[in-house]
């Protein structure tokens, strides 16, 4: 995958008086500001990658922070201006951000440190004039600050997301997402064999299994990317959530992955059937170039193809179709902070009708008596449910199924742990779907529908 770089890099690396990390994070963040880069892929930057590891660890948490917790920064910051509802230059905005969030949410931070670097930002963006008013509005905000007070985390969202998970969750589990959204992810790892394991955690890399599955490991030392079994592609970085979807998928031998990219799922699928021939559809030209590069170890046994599914001419070809459409992304906020200061509420209905479209021709692909597995990482009933419902209201020659059957043939083949598997169960919807909520697992949010092609056809 190539290395992202934002706009503006050499300006910011020249600031003298500015620590590394600050002046990173100070870039990456006005990238992202401008949407000319996603906090994932710039992290993953070689911007980033030259840093020491303390000051990639402070780039990382400051960016991320500062986009958690941005709303409710500006909340605070704006009353403390001279003119508080003055439009400021966003590279201003910025500056007091991260010196903000430092002085409210990281305590290790020197006082001196989170304020006069963050006036240097200022000037050194061009913003001389400005610096004065961040100093002033920063002293502000760190003479003001309590300590030990107990943070909202429901301050770090739009109005409008929380009052929708309320009310469909209930105020408790509203609480957990949000909890979960405002927190660091952590690091899951999937790995090939027991012998993988037992490697990585003599090193010390991993220790605590995963909360579901029994091939994935919480990563508990920052090295593991040095490890040769993660050069080897033994073991791999991927969201527990994000693996079981690709495990609830039955088996079979011929597989559509609708929207493959970028191949975490596909990868699982593979490995999981490997006599099966696998079609891997995906739309972005550049994304396929990636996809294919990840998958070039099953040679022709998987076909990565330049295509949008909906236009798919393939009529009831394949015994399995996993549809892991894309979605709003607000089950994975923890892990994609900006996206609650992108996402409108009129955006869901956009993004139903084309995952309707996707599942409408997942179904046609599929053979009477296969199988369609669709699933989000969206919380909202208008991406899960509602287009299922839909979708089967066209299809009288398709039933939901339960996936209680599934989590149970999986649990009996050591795929998950019991543990895990009993609290899956406790996780199906009364339809016989599976919600995972952020909070209730340590993994990203999902929801998971399969669909059986009735064999009269």
């Amino acid at each position: 995958m190539a290395r992202a770089c934002f706009p503006g890099f050499d300006l910011v690396k020249a600031m003298s008086g500015v620590s590394p990390a600050r002046s990173i994070a100070y870039g990456l963040l006005k990238a992202i500001e401008k949407g000319k880069g996603h906090s994932d892929d710039l992290l993953r930057g070689k911007n980033v990658s030259v840093l020491s590891e303390a000051d990639r660890h402070l780039a990382t948490a400051l960016v991320l922070g500062v986009l958690r917790w941005q709303i409710d920064l500006d909340r605070r910051v704006r009353p403390l201006l001279t003119h508080p509802n003055a439009k400021v230059d966003a590279e201003v905005l910025i500056a007091l951000r991260l010196g903000a969030f430092q002085l409210l949410h990281m305590d290790r931070i020197p006082v001196h440190a989170a304020i006069d670097e963050s006036v240097e930002l200022a000037k050194r963006a061009g913003h001389r004039f400005a610096s004065g008013m961040v100093n002033a509005v920063l002293r502000k905000i760190a003479v003001s600050r309590t300590q030990g007070e107990a943070e909202d985390w429901r301050r770090g969202f739009p109005e409008w997301m929380v009052a929708r998970w309320t009310a469909t969750y209930g105020e408790e589990a509203a609480g957990a997402i949000c909890r979960h959204g405002q927190s660091e992810p952590k690091p899951t790892v999937r790995v090939d064999s027991p012998g993988t394991r037992q490697d990585l955690a003599l090193a010390g890399i991993v220790s605590e299994q995963g909360w579901i599955l029994n091939s994935a490991f919480r990563v508990t030392s920052g090295s593991i990317a040095a490890n040769s079994a993660f050069r080897d592609g033994r073991v791999r970085f991927q969201d527990e959530g994000s693996q079981l979807v690709a495990e609830l998928v039955p088996r079979g031998n011929t597989i559509l992955d609708c929207c493959a990219a970028p191949g975490g799922k596909t990868l699982i699928l593979a490995e999981r059937n490997p006599d099966a021939r696998i079609v891997a559809c995906e739309s972005s030209p550049q994304r396929l170039a990636q996809l294919r590069e990840r998958l070039e170890v099953f040679g022709d046994r998987v076909d990565c193809r330049l295509a949008d599914v909906t236009a798919l001419e393939e009529v009831a070809q394949y015994d399995v179709v996993l549809a892991d459409v894309p979605c709003s992304g607000t089950g994975t906020l923890g892990r994609n902070p900006e996206i609650r200061h992108r996402l409108q509420q009129s955006d869901l209905e956009r993004q139903a009708e084309r995952q309707g479209g996707i599942l409408r021709a997942a179904l046609r692909a599929a053979k009477p008596g296969g199988f369609v597995v669709y699933s989000t990482c969206s919380l909202e009933p208008e991406e899960n449910e509602e287009v299922v419902a839909a979708a089967l209201a066209e299809n009288s020659n398709a039933r939901l199924v339960l996936l209680r059957a599934r989590i149970e043939q999986l649990r009996s083949e050591g795929v998950l742990s019991a543990s895990g598997a009993d609290n899956l169960l406790m996780a199906t919807t009364r339809e016989g779907s599976l919600r995972l909520l952020p909070g209730m697992f340590e993994s990203d949010g999902f929801f998971v529908a399969m669909i059986e092609k009735n064999r009269e056809f």
